[in-house]
């Protein structure tokens, strides 16, 4: 059941995470990017991720040279053929992850290979039928940052084979060490599926000119309780990926809450993003 090698699709914040937590747990890590650029933003994600560790003592420069040497990032997608397990983590839109499903089922020379998504709201049947092995296909929904936060949800189409849903609990839990819970195949998945509306709640207050951002963010985490308020949550998330969990909970469920206020959609298209983008509900800096 010891997964040895492991591919993943994206090296953003969310794939270097999981090139790092895969690498320092043994395994040999390959991962795609789509041109050089995004290769070399890859390997900064990585080195800045693995030096704030070290910095904090959470990890020692030999544990880091190792991890590092345990993860290639390429743009050859053949780079993945011999991978046990692929973990797809690029944007999250619909389109842009079936075509990588499509491809990877081409690629992946093992009929065993393990094919999951770390999509946070895309329903894994939509990109299972991409492939010819939809009984390999199941979702990984880690969170950010991922070697920060254990929590991983497991999410079986109506098609995931029991072998498949079992080989990636063991290697979610006994080889990464996260904790794992599992929810049905629906749009938002269980944590998106509470915390989107309520984030969309919080931005509908702002944009009503109800309270300032401010205000919003520390009534929550004074009044209730919580690290962190919805907008200051919102802009780490990324303002984009928002926006994409709240199309697919609306276009799934049809229910109005569901749907992205103006002031989200205006947001993205202005390149507003959040933390990533140095801009969002707050202002930061890069």
């Amino acid at each position: 059941m010891t997964i040895e090698r492991v591919g993943i699709v994206g090296c953003g914040l969310m794939g270097s995470g999981l090139a790092e937590v895969a690498a320092k747990a043994g395994t040999d890590v390959v991962v795609f990017e789509i041109d050089d650029d995004a290769v070399a933003k890859g390997i900064l994600n990585l080195d800045r991720s693995l030096g704030r560790a070290v910095k904090t003592g959470k990890l020692d420069e030999a544990t880091r040279d190792e991890t590092m040497a345990r993860i290639l990032v390429t743009t050859d997608l053949e780079g993945l053929a011999d991978r046990e397990i692929v973990i797809e983590a690029a944007t999250e839109n619909e389109a842009a992850k079936t075509e990588i499903f499509r491809s990877l089922d081409k690629v992946l020379t093992s009929p065993d290979a393990i094919l999951a998504s770390n999509t946070s709201s895309i329903p894994i049947m939509k990109l299972a039928m991409a492939t010819s092995r939809p009984e390999k296909v199941i979702g990984l929904h880690f969170f950010n940052p991922v070697p920060v936060l254990r929590l991983v949800e497991i999410v079986r189409s109506l098609l995931t084979d029991d072998t498949t849903a079992e080989r990636s609990r063991t290697f979610v839990t006994d080889q990464l060490g996260k904790l794992a819970i599992e929810s049905q195949d629906r749009a938002g998945f269980i944590v998106n599926a509470l915390l989107i509306p309520y984030q969309l709640a919080a931005i509908r207050m702002f944009e009503s000119g109800f309270a300032t951002a401010e205000d919003i963010d520390t009534g929550v985490v004074e009044g209730l309780a919580h690290p962190m308020g919805p907008l200051r949550l919102a802009d780490l998330i990324g303002l984009d990926t928002v926006l994409a969990v709240s199309e697919s909970l609306y276009a799934e469920f049809k229910r109005t809450d569901y749907g992205p206020p103006p002031l989200l959609s205006r947001m993205v298209d202005a390149g507003l993003l959040g933390r990533k983008t140095g801009r969002g509900f707050y202002v930061y800096d890069r």
